[in-house]
C-alpha cells in the first residue's frame, strides 16, 4: 500500500474515542468519511463492543470498505449518503443519538489512485472529480459552462489561487476553441498562466486549481458547513466529535463551529451563569493539533493535517 493509504493520525484518533467507548453499553461512532475504512477498521479492532456506521457518497469506496470490514459482521453498517445527511442516516439506523463522530475531510486515497476519476493533476485523465459518479456536475462542466467571474471566484476562494483572474480568463478563451475534456489540457493552461518565479515554489502549480474545482463539483464546504452542526446535535453527553482537515478553508469552519459550541452565551460580568447559557461542549485540543515529524516522514499526506476535537458536556 502506498503512503496515501495510511490513515492519518490513526493512533491519535483511536485513542481520542477511548473515553467514549470504554464503559458504555454498545457505543456507536459514525465515520462520516469512510473511504477505504482504515480508521473504522482500527476502531473496531481496538474496541470490541463498538458499532460503527460508515458514510460515503462514493459507491466504489463503500464496496471496497465493505469487503475490508466484512470480518466485523454486524458491528459495521454502511450508508450511501453525503455526510450532511448524518441525522437521517442515524435515525434510519434506529437511533436518536451517537457516542462519537469522525470527519476525515478531503479527497480519499482511493479516489486519487483511480486515474479515470480525474482528481490527480499529475496524470492525464478525464476532468471528472465527482466523489459520487451518479452526480451530474463534473469538473469539465464547470470549466466549459461557468462565467469568467464565477471561475475566478472559485479559484480564488476555494483554491486560494493568486492568479485566479488570469487563469479564469484563459479558460474562457481556450474553451471557445477547444472544450475542456482532460486534465492535461488544464495543467498546460495553468502552467502558461503562472509566472516562472511563482512556479518554482509551492509544488505543482495546478494543485490549487484542482482543489478548487473538486470543492465546487462536490460542494464540499457547503456540505461540511451543514454536517458539523448536525453531528454536534446528535452527540450523547460525553460524546466526541473529531475532525481531521487538510486546508485552511475546512479548518476555519471547524474552528468557528467549535468555538461557538464551547463558549458560554452569558455576559462576562454575570455572577451566576444560568444553565441555558452555559457551553454545551468543551474543547479537547489546544487549537489545532498537528501530526508529528515521524508520521509526516512515513506518510506525507499528514503534513497538512489539522486535528480538532470537542466533547459534549451538557444535554
Amino acid at each position: 500500500m502506498s503512503a496515501r493509504h495510511v490513515p492519518v493520525m490513526l493512533d491519535r484518533v483511536v485513542s481520542e474515542f477511548a473515553p467514549v467507548v470504554e464503559g458504555r453499553d454498545r457505543p456507536v461512532v459514525v465515520d462520516t468519511t469512510l473511504g477505504l475504512g482504515g480508521h473504522t477498521e482500527a476502531l473496531l479492532n481496538r474496541y470490541p463492543s463498538l458499532h460503527v456506521i460508515g458514510i460515503d457518497r462514493d459507491p466504489e469506496a463503500l464496496r471496497r470498505a465493505g469487503e475490508r470490514l466484512a470480518p466485523f459482521g454486524d458491528r459495521f453498517e454502511a450508508a450511501h449518503a453525503v455526510y450532511d445527511e448524518i441525522a437521517e442516516v442515524v435515525h434510519d439506523s434506529g437511533r436518536t443519538s451517537v457516542d462519537g463522530v469522525l470527519f476525515d475531510l478531503g479527497v480519499s486515497s482511493m479516489q486519487l489512485d483511480l486515474a479515470d476519476r480525474g482528481f490527480a493533476y499529475a496524470q492525464d485523465a478525464p476532468l471528472d472529480m465527482r466523489m459520487n459518479s451518479e452526480d451530474d456536475l463534473t469538473a469539465a462542466g464547470v470549466l466549459n459552462t461557468y462565467a469568467e467571474d464565477d471561475l475566478a471566484r472559485i479559484l480564488r476562494e476555494y483554491g486560494e489561487e493568486k492568479f485566479a483572474r488570469r487563469i479564469a480568463r484563459e479558460i474562457v478563451a481556450e474553451r471557445e476553441q477547444r472544450p475542456f475534456e482532460r486534465s492535461e489540457q488544464l495543467v498546460e493552461l495553468i502552467r502558461r498562466c503562472i509566472p516562472a518565479p511563482a512556479r518554482r515554489t509551492g509544488g505543482n502549480p495546478a494543485k490549487r486549481t484542482f482543489q478548487a474545482l473538486r470543492i465546487e463539483v462536490n460542494d464540499e464546504l457547503g456540505v461540511y458547513r451543514r454536517a458539523l452542526p448536525a453531528a454536534l446535535d446528535l452527540l450523547s453527553v460525553g460524546g466526541r466529535v473529531v475532525v481531521l482537515s487538510y486546508h485552511s478553508l475546512e479548518d476555519r469552519i471547524t474552528k468557528r463551529v467549535f468555538t461557538s459550541a464551547t463558549t458560554s452565551t452569558a455576559p462576562r460580568d454575570l455572577p451566576v451563569v444560568p444553565e441555558s447559557m452555559q457551553a454545551r461542549f468543551r474543547s479537547l485540543t489546544r487549537g489545532a493539533e498537528l501530526a508529528g515529524e515521524d508520521e509526516i516522514t512515513d506518510n506525507p499526506r499528514a503534513r497538512s493535517v489539522r486535528m480538532r476535537a470537542v466533547e459534549r458536556i451538557a444535554a
